[in-house]
């Protein structure tokens, strides 16, 4: 750890950039783990220096004042941080530095519940953080240390470490290495062995910058006292490595989500954990890592197994498996400690009973494997696994897929999960963790979660959320009050045990053959809400998730728009209003585009007409209200990418990667998508016009038309017709807005005039 007047600095630092007027108003010390009883720990108190009040915060880190400072605002002043893409931060309730509010007699007090607070999902980096400078990165950091986060993943730049140790140590070219790499917004996919080349090849200037900005994140990170998780050898390996080394066990990869099995980019490499070169190989990264940065805090993310399952489910095996890939850590950094993300026990569980989860578990000596239990929050290891047989873990929120935009949560869970698995019988949870696909979303999630770092019983979840709304704006509305509650008891509150992997049709329109569904008469003889059912169960199974009724999501509406006379100045709140509507237009957009296809089925040609033009109105509809908030825009993701370009051909590839990314994601042939299309699905503006409005567009006509010649419906017609729309955005060079136009107020009062009688349960 750093030196405690480094992590003293670098809190004030953070304190200087929040609330610049007040920091003189802030006395911050760095206190020993034994003044805190053995925990890390924050104190607060009030003090009177020269006949002021100043708050003082003692803290073991520079995390834990930083936590401390964060704690104190919302709790004593009312404030509240979120990023600045979900509405910002409302710090307008922080006295003058002068009437800061005294804290109690004694002060107050705040341990941890567990020592780590873990941050990041491996493809979080390229999902939220592909095009982010050092300013952006150096305001994460600062939100992380606020929230008490300790256990971050630092994965930037790694690609370089890669090619100072292949070209220096394995004889490797720049250009066996572009075969490798992926492309700035697949370098997760690449990392992982899923993909090589897609959206490649990496500039050396790439290379050359990235490096730069991780030393300064992990020099952020370092001096708050945060242990920075860095990469270790997973055994994943460019294909050049075979052919250098023809009698290393490497072997090749099944086929990742490619279309067609393309070799360009498909079917990865694995060396063998056990072949000699594995231990070679992950001591030089770890080394070259270690030179760059000028030291290691010891714990290294590898998951050997993510989505790769071992070829034999012999428990031996895979323990002889396990201990070679935590050796090649071991013997560059003898004190390496595996951190391993647990979505393998929940992917593949099939493969890993408790046989194959004890071999691979108990390989390594305790206490130097910890484990993160990924998706506790809806499907939890922990409890099935007598907390994963005596392995340290953490207990982690995932929450959100591809960095789509979904008003989903399960705060009741987050608030009792934790609680429940530290406390339960023979508990090896040391930790709580968000490993979200993206961020800058759904804030209430996060803040919540973040909190039980510091909570060791279950929040009074009622109290917390009007807590929440009132800091969140600034002051306690009764309408703001009452919709917060509503959503918490439906959209914040999911139970299904489905991942929320957002498939509403707008964003991510069905594949789907209208003809191939079922027979004209059966529907003719049904009620509507069995035809839709049928319809759902027969062709669209991965159709809008929807675990609440429409109508209570209406009826939060309502209730946030009549805040609006004492709200309409507050950021955070035009940032909430527009998301809730925009929630509510995406379900009833679900909605109407069943009933489309049960016109279709029935040939109802006037209904079909009619529905078909409501859901490409909606569509319409919300790119306007889509564009009134800086929250929702594509334009300054594809900026940031080009902006990192330092020649055209640079700017025109990251651009390229930008639009893929969120549009078909993976490679396509003429005829067949991406088997990924649409999952990084975003609800931004230039996205509604350009992208999903066309799409629409184009299956709606070809349906009534289809409908009106009675003829089938022309599938391939329309699959190689929108497969040639996507490609061509992603080939765009359009420049779009970078900030907000329109009033979100008037925009979203008018959308609930205009669609409240359709919406219905």
């Amino acid at each position: 750890m750093p030196p405690a007047r480094d992590q003293l600095r670098a809190a004030a630092s953070v304190l200087r950039r929040l609330i610049p007027g007040h920091a003189s108003a802030f006395q911050l010390q760095i206190i020993t783990l034994e003044d805190c009883g053995g925990k890390s720990c924050f104190q607060l108190s009030s003090l009177m220096d020269e006949g002021s009040r100043k708050i003082s915060i003692h803290g073991t880190s520079g995390v834990e004042l930083c936590a401390g400072l964060y704690w104190y605002l919302k709790n004593w002043c009312g404030a509240h941080i979120s990023w600045d893409l979900t509405g910002g931060s409302q710090l307008d309730t922080i006295p003058e530095p002068q009437a800061l509010p005294a804290l109690p007699p004694g002060g107050v007090k705040i341990q941890r519940s567990v020592p780590w607070s873990y941050y990041q999902n491996v493809v979080t980096s390229s999902y939220s953080y592909a095009w982010w400078n050092w300013k952006r990165w150096r305001k994460e950091i600062d939100w992380m240390a606020l929230q008490g986060i300790n256990l971050p993943l630092a994965f930037t730049g790694q690609e370089t470490i890669w090619q100072k140790v292949f070209e220096s140590k394995f004889n490797m070219t720049k250009h066996e290495l572009d075969d490798y790499f992926g492309g700035p917004s697949f370098l997760a996919w690449a990392r992982m062995g899923n993909l090589h080349g897609w959206g490649g090849p990496l500039p050396e200037k790439w290379l050359e910058l990235q490096l730069i900005l991780q030393k300064k994140i992990l020099h952020h990170m370092r001096s708050l006292g945060m242990i920075a998780v860095l990469p270790a050898f997973s055994g994943n390996v460019p294909r050049a490595l075979k052919i250098l080394y023809p009698s290393a066990n490497i072997t090749r990869l099944p086929d990742w989500n490619t279309v067609d099995g393309n070799p360009q980019w498909c079917c990865t490499y694995l060396l063998q954990p056990m072949d000699p070169l594995f231990i070679q190989i992950g001591k030089a990264f770890i080394e070259q890592q270690v030179k760059e940065y000028g030291s290691t805090q010891h714990v290294y993310n590898c998951d050997t197994f993510n989505e790769n399952l071992p070829p034999t489910d012999d428990p031996s095996y895979i323990s002889a498996l396990a201990a070679s890939v935590y050796g090649a850590m071991i013997v560059a950094d003898k004190q390496a400690i595996w951190l391993m993300q647990g979505w393998l026990f929940s992917s593949d569980a099939q493969f890993w009973k408790p046989p194959q989860m004890k071999a691979l578990l108990h390989a390594v000596p305790f206490g130097k494997m910890i484990v993160l239990d990924l998706f506790a929050e809806v499907r939890p290891i922990w409890s099935k696994s007598s907390h994963f047989y005596g392995v340290p873990y953490i207990w982690c929120m995932l929450h959100n897929f591809g960095g789509n935009h979904e008003m989903y949560g399960r705060l009741d869970v987050v608030s009792s999960g934790p609680v429940d698995a530290k406390t339960s019988a023979n508990s090896t949870m040391i930790g709580v963790g968000m490993c979200m696909e993206g961020i800058e979303q759904n804030p209430v999630v996060y803040e919540l979660m973040a909190e039980m770092a510091f909570r060791s019983t279950r929040n009074a979840l009622k109290d917390w959320v009007n807590d929440y709304s009132t800091r969140r704006y600034g002051k306690a509305v009764p309408e703001a009050l009452e919709a917060w509650q509503i959503l918490s008891h439906t959209l914040y509150n999911c139970s299904d045990g489905l991942q929320d992997h957002n498939t509403d049709v707008i964003v991510k329109f069905p594949d789907l053959n209208a003809s191939s569904l079922t027979t004209l008469s059966r529907y003719l003889a049904e009620e509507a809400g069995t035809q839709t059912r049928r319809l759902l169960t027969e062709g669209l199974t991965s159709f809008g998730h929807l675990w609440y009724r429409p109508t209570e999501a209406k009826v939060a509406l309502s209730y946030m728009l009549n805040a609006s006379s004492s709200l309409s100045n507050v950021a955070t709140y035009r940032y909430d209003l527009v998301d809730l509507t925009r929630q509510v237009l995406m379900k009833l957009a679900n909605q109407i585009h069943l009933q489309a296809l049960v016109s279709f089925v029935k040939g109802d040609l006037e209904e079909l007409t009619k529905n078909c033009d409501i859901l490409i109105g909606i569509i319409k509809d919300s790119e306007l209200l889509l564009r009134s908030n800086n929250g929702f825009l594509l334009g300054p993701w594809l900026e940031s990418a080009k902006k990192l370009g330092t020649n055209s051909d640079e700017k025109h590839l990251y651009e390229w990667n930008a639009r893929t990314q969120v549009t078909m994601w993976f490679d396509n042939t003429r005829s067949l998508p991406s088997a990924l299309h649409d999952y990084a699905n975003k609800m931004w503006s230039g996205l509604f016009e350009d992208y999903y409005l066309p799409r629409a567009s184009l299956y709606t006509k070809l349906l009534v038309k289809a409908l009106h010649d009675k003829e089938p419906f022309p599938y391939g017609s329309w699959r190689s017709s929108w497969i040639l729309l996507t490609n061509t955005f992603q080939n765009g060079t359009k420049n779009y807005p970078l900030e907000a136009a329109g009033d979100s107020i008037e925009i979203a009062k008018s959308l609930f005039s205009k669609y409240d009688s359709l919406v219905h349960d």
